[in-house]
């Protein structure tokens, strides 16, 4: 079968390859993918891989064969991957527990663009209560940021957006948030939770912004830069504030069902930025690191 591994070369970071049919184990489904989702990081950082391995963790397709314990869905079964291995390719292995049931009304390739992005935002935005509480959310034009904007809202948070220029706020407001800055400058705002996807200086700003008791989570470093915190700052009165990693790879299926359900009930929208066929791999890269999506790619696989 075809599949997109991982390359090394000036050529990278994926190809096009033929390789073995997946073997499901007895608690794995085999899917059939008819769509994935191109993610930042994995592409970025594919250094972190082996060269030749199937890559990819997002993907949306049908269930071809059932899992042979019982376990799982049954075949003829939509299901959205989420996080799970070897994602870019015709047919997948998958466990019942990195997938969930795609419900009537919503579109497999929408299904496609949960994945990292949307589990990732809701599993930061679940650490409190946001009920009128101010959060921001970096790099709000980004796959993560466009799930945070819309599932804040959705929690009853006074949202601020914040992204890299004035092109790239298209549509937040209609999404959820409050306000969309270019700069923290702009605001004097202290927050109760920022989700930061940038890294870099801004972390070192959304901490002066940082309300008593507030935290910010890193969920990714897009910027590529370093942060560097004047002397005295992380000195303070008060409730504590605190700064969290995340890298949660624990099992999808639960969050995917959430995030799916909250599709499928017209509350949450899947931010697309670019669709294309999965022949058109390169250029949908290209695109990407060039910061020119807004949102996910989703590529069909034909």
């Amino acid at each position: 079968m075809r599949a997109l591994v991982v390359d090394h070369g000036e050529a990278g970071p994926v190809r096009f390859a033929d390789v073995d049919e997946p073997v499901p184990s007895t608690g794995e489904v085999l899917v059939e993918l008819r769509h994935i989702c191109l993610n930042f990081g994995e592409l970025n950082y594919v250094h972190q891989w082996p060269a030749g391995a199937v890559h990819g963790h997002d993907a949306a397709g049908v269930v071809v064969r059932a899992a042979s314990d019982g376990s799982g869905p049954p075949e003829g079964t939509r299901v959205a991957v989420g996080m799970a291995p070897h994602a870019w390719a015709e047919r997948v292995a998958v466990s019942p527990a990195s997938l969930a049931t795609v419900p009537e009304g919503v579109e497999l390739a929408d299904a496609a663009a949960l994945g990292i992005a949307g589990v990732t935002a809701l599993r930061v935005l679940r650490k409190r209560s946001l009920l009128a509480r101010d959060v921001l959310i970096t790099g709000a034009s980004g796959g993560v940021g466009h799930f945070a904007v819309q599932l804040a809202a959705l929690a009853g948070a006074r949202v601020t957006a914040l992204v890299g220029s004035p092109e790239r706020a298209a549509g937040l407001r209609e999404l959820g948030a409050d306000r969309v800055l270019t700069d923290l400058a702009d605001t004097g705002d202290r927050f109760d939770l920022v989700l930061d996807t940038v890294g870099g200086p801004l972390v070192a700003q959304a901490w002066s912004c940082l309300a008593e008791g507030g935290a910010i989570h890193l969920v990714g470093y897009s910027s590529g830069q370093e942060s560097t915190f004047p002397p005295g700052t992380l000195f303070g009165f008060g409730e504590p504030r605190s700064i969290a990693t995340y890298g949660d790879m624990t099992p999808t299926g639960g969050e995917l069902t959430d995030l799916l359900g909250l599709m499928a009930a017209g509350r949450l929208s899947a931010p697309v930025g670019l669709r294309g066929g999965w022949q058109d791999v390169g250029d949908a890269v290209q695109a990407l690191f060039a910061r020119k999506v807004h949102g996910k790619v989703v590529l069909d696989v034909v």
